[in-house]
């Protein structure tokens, strides 16, 4: 099947979800997190157990938010939220009383500064950069070739910037919230999209040592082996976030959607997005050399 010939569809889809991306971000930013702005932890001892589902939402109509909810022992629940005083507390520890009919005694209530500060968040960007350069060398050593290397790391970032904006559009529309589980889901779809366009890479490579030709008819062939598998692979991890999404409950489930964008997003672009890019830019290096060749000739 000749999958390269629509590659500037495949790269304009691309760059139609990612613009939406860059334009939330300006627009409306990233919804930040306790992790990142420091908030209240609220650990309660309840006479029975309780839906924690119930629970938040209860405290939700008092006009709080709750970031997560924690089963901490026993009957023992700890509630994390933005910046609360007291009397915050004793509104809440009053409205779960009423709605649940049941005993509280606070186990601990403090306000907590940011756990994920500058600092770390500097250290983080110098892990990705440092990370990114060692993933671009290390494939073009493997590869023979800085065009392998380079096009897979512009498609892991293109992940990235795929997750990162959609999450600002969805922190608009659904309030949902940056947090250090994001964080955690987007190290691991980074992982997950370069290992599947290394198996598309390593298949090019393969049919290149056996038979030879052009990277655009060794691409169009590696496409057609892996698809399948890849798309059995990540529709396995599909199924599975699409039932932590719907049953998880809210602490994990914008966790869990985090890593079903990144997952949609790693699959489409090893095959989508970093094999066009090494055949386009194959093609521009070649039509490069071709007009040097003729100028030297004349």
């Amino acid at each position: 099947m000749n999958w390269m010939k629509y590659r500037w569809i495949y790269l304009l889809i691309s760059g139609i979800v990612i613009s939406v991306g860059v334009f939330s971000l300006i627009s409306w930013g990233l919804r930040l997190g306790v992790d990142f702005t420091g908030g209240s932890n609220l650990e309660y001892q309840f006479s029975k157990n309780i839906s924690t589902e119930d629970a938040s939402k209860q405290i939700e109509d008092l006009g709080i938010n709750v970031t997560s909810v924690q089963t901490t022992g026993v009957k023992s629940y700890l509630f994390k939220l933005p910046s609360i005083t007291q009397d915050d507390e004793e509104k809440i520890q009053n409205k779960l009383k009423e709605s649940n009919n049941i005993d509280i005694t606070l186990l601990r209530f403090e306000n907590v500064g940011p756990t994920i500060g500058p600092e770390l968040i500097k250290k983080t960007i110098y892990a990705l950069i440092i990370s990114a350069g060692a993933i671009l060398l290390w494939v073009a050593y493997q590869f023979k070739s800085v065009k392998f290397g380079t096009s897979a790391v512009l498609a892991m970032f293109h992940d990235s910037l795929v997750l990162i904006g959609l999450f600002a559009l969805f922190g608009h529309i659904w309030k949902a919230e940056i947090d250090f589980l994001f964080v955690t889901a987007m190290l691991t779809i980074l992982s997950f999209s370069v290992h599947d366009t290394i198996v598309v890479y390593d298949r090019i490579r393969e049919s290149q040592r056996k038979a030879g030709g052009n990277l655009l008819d060794l691409a169009n062939h590696a496409l057609t082996q892996t698809m399948v598998r890849s798309l059995n692979n990540s529709f396995t991890i599909i199924f599975m976030l699409t039932a932590l999404i719907l049953l998880g409950g809210t602490t994990v489930k914008w966790f869990a959607v985090a890593l079903f964008v990144g997952t949609v997003s790693g699959t489409y672009s090893s095959p989508f997005v970093a094999v066009p890019l090494l055949v386009t830019w194959d093609e521009i290096e070649k039509k490069v050399k071709s007009i040097k060749s003729l100028r030297k000739k004349s």
